[in-house]
């Protein structure tokens, strides 16, 4: 059985080298742990801090978590999180990633995450990606899976919209490939 979230959130990380040194807040639920003192849950929260890359994130994850590659829901919001880290793909088992309110700039990015094959939801509003025309239609494109971005349900529409963009940008993309 799994427990509470564990929640470092407000805790002004700047690094996740250091994110061990930290005690996770108490909340409406107890923390559970195990005998190595690890804690019993799927669930992870680092929003609200100053983390600018996810470069130790599995070492920190690992030494959280009883069981690491179970974490399923991770919150990486309101820090200054430049790019989607290639080390986010290597959480198979993560269903929800919340990232809205960083500093993410480049919307190919997103792409990446398509490696996670049960990402069900995700949020990436208040990043300068969202200025970009497709934003919608690329993440939807991006990542099938989808069932609610930026805290709105996915509907059967976008889907279809999302897919008739993604072709004719392919399409676009290989005549000018073409023509060089």
């Amino acid at each position: 059985m799994y427990g509470a979230p564990v929640d470092l959130s407000f805790k002004y990380i700047s690094s996740l080298a250091d994110a061990h040194l930290e005690e996770p807040s108490i909340g409406l639920r107890p923390l559970k742990r195990n005998s190595q003192k690890k804690y019993l849950s799927r669930s992870l929260r680092f929003n609200n801090n100053n983390i600018t890359d996810l470069h130790d994130l599995q070492r920190t994850i690992s030494h959280f978590l009883a069981e690491p590659s179970q974490l399923a829901w991770l919150d990486l919001s309101f820090n200054n999180i430049t790019n989607i880290d290639q080390v986010l793909c290597e959480l198979r088992e993560l269903r929800v990633l919340y990232l809205h309110g960083n500093n993410i700039f480049i919307l190919s990015e997103v792409d990446k995450l398509g490696a996670l094959p049960h990402l069900h939801t995700i949020t990436l509003h208040g990043n300068v990606i969202e200025t970009n025309k497709a934003y919608r239609n690329r993440v939807i494109s991006a990542l099938p899976g989808l069932k609610m971005m930026d805290f709105s349900a996915v509907t059967r529409q976008e889907r279809v919209m999302a897919k008739i963009w993604h072709h004719s940008n392919n399409r676009r993309r290989s005549s000018r490939e073409t023509l060089h």
